[in-house]
């Protein structure tokens, strides 16, 4: 790709600095991490450090101060090494602290956002629940509004950071029934999982924030990819929140969420891009060093076809990305463009770690290589944050408005 086309001088600088983070700092402990489930939190206080928390929030904030493009690229080139650590930034950064940048009052950016941003703790995004995936306006958690405060009942899961995380933002549904404005989102504080671990490195928790009372982690979930991040449940049981609390107007929790996961699928598109670009360049150098019939098993078509594929697919991946992020940091539109770039990138990290296994025959579905890690890692990319079926309606309501009869597709 030519660089040119998306990055200025200070992108270049940031790819490097997290590239040489990722070789020196994540490579040697993925394995590992991957195979215990442990959070990484001395690479949580090592990130902190550099800034990567806070990417593109200002200064004034505990951020980096630098901008959404340089964002991508961090959750790009992490996971290019290991996919949980570029969720762990692209989940802290859009779902856990954005809503809270782009929705809350000046008083809770001042008091949460630094926190966040500078990685002294760890936040989290509450909206899917047992029975509301796909269907988020399915949203069953009630908060009854008692005068100067709520009280929240219900659970949410799949959450990322849901036991590590000490800062959250939730919806609740404030109005009965079933439409989508009925529903608000919050801000609940809780003690990390880890204490212990986290006095010890440093970061991870904050004596500043006092813990809603009722709201507490609920069982970690063994899963087959993204293995040293933290995912729970989250439950609320008489939860008492105060009313300033209350993320944005009563009634715009839904609407305010779906646009943090509209950004937040320009992210998932980074971290399944960067997983496929991990796999085929260890595919490639495994395929020039690999003999077989005494030949390298690049020479043979196979092989080398399959490699040509990823390239030529990595290569369209990467426009589709950073075109997206591009409208975004310009202020543009960029539902359809996120939405699109989320579905052709995780569709292309499961292929492309498929074909990677495949290069490496036997040796790819063992843990020696990391090509078998990668193939778990990209199945979740799929689903995350939309599924790729969410996605095709969300692209075919963009592309069909205002030309079906009805409504139609535009409508579904």
């Amino acid at each position: 790709m030519d660089d040119s086309l998306y990055f200025e001088d200070h992108h270049h600088q940031v790819r490097e600095m997290v590239r040489d983070f990722a070789a020196t700092h994540v490579a040697p402990v993925a394995r590992e991490l991957d195979r215990t489930q442990e959070f990484p939190w001395e690479n949580i206080a090592r990130m902190g450090e550099l800034g990567l928390l806070g990417v593109p929030w200002p200064e004034d904030l505990g951020g980096a101060g630098l901008d959404q493009m340089s964002y991508y690229i961090t959750i790009h080139e992490l996971a290019k090494v290991d996919a949980s650590h570029g969720l762990t930034v692209s989940a802290h950064t859009n779902l856990g602290t954005s809503p809270i940048v782009d929705f809350g009052t000046e008083e809770q950016k001042q008091r949460y956002v630094p926190l966040l941003a500078s990685g002294r703790v760890m936040g989290g995004f509450g909206l899917t629940e047992p029975g509301a995936g796909s269907d988020a306006g399915g949203t069953a958690t009630v908060a009854e509004d008692r005068g100067d405060h709520y009280v929240l009942n219900g659970a949410k899961n799949f959450i990322t950071h849901g036991g590590v995380g000490e800062i959250f933002v939730a919806t609740a549904r404030t109005t009965p029934g079933k439409t989508h404005r009925g529903i608000s989102s919050f801000i609940l504080t809780k003690e990390t999982c880890d204490l212990e671990r986290c006095k010890a490195v440093g970061v991870g928790h904050s004596e500043d924030l006092s813990p809603i009372p009722g709201f507490r982690a609920g069982k970690k979930e063994d899963k087959m990819g993204w293995r040293a991040s933290d995912t729970r449940e989250l439950i609320f049981e008489d939860a008492v929140v105060p009313k300033e609390n209350l993320l944005g107007a009563p009634g715009d929790g839904f609407v305010n969420f779906l646009k943090t996961l509209d950004a937040g699928r320009i992210g998932i598109a980074a971290l399944s891009l960067g997983i496929a670009e991990g796999a085929y360049e260890e595919a490639r150098r495994y395929a020039t060093t690999r003999k077989q019939f005494g030949k390298q098993i690049a020479s043979f078509q196979g092989v080398s076809f399959a490699l040509a594929d990823m390239a030529v697919e990595i290569e369209a991946g990467t426009h589709l990305l950073y075109t997206a992020a591009r409208l975004k940091q310009a202020g543009k539109a960029f539902k359809k463009e996120a939405a699109m770039a989320k579905l052709f990138c995780s569709e292309l990290a499961m292929r492309t770690t498929t074909k990677a296994v495949q290069i490496f025959g036997g040796y790819g579905y063992t843990a020696d290589y990391p090509v078998e890690r990668m193939m778990r890692d990209a199945k979740v990319c799929e689903i995350g944050e939309g599924t790729s079926e969410i996605q095709r309606i969300v692209i075919a309501r963009e592309i069909l408005a205002g030309l079906m009869d009805g409504g139609g597709a535009a409508s579904a």
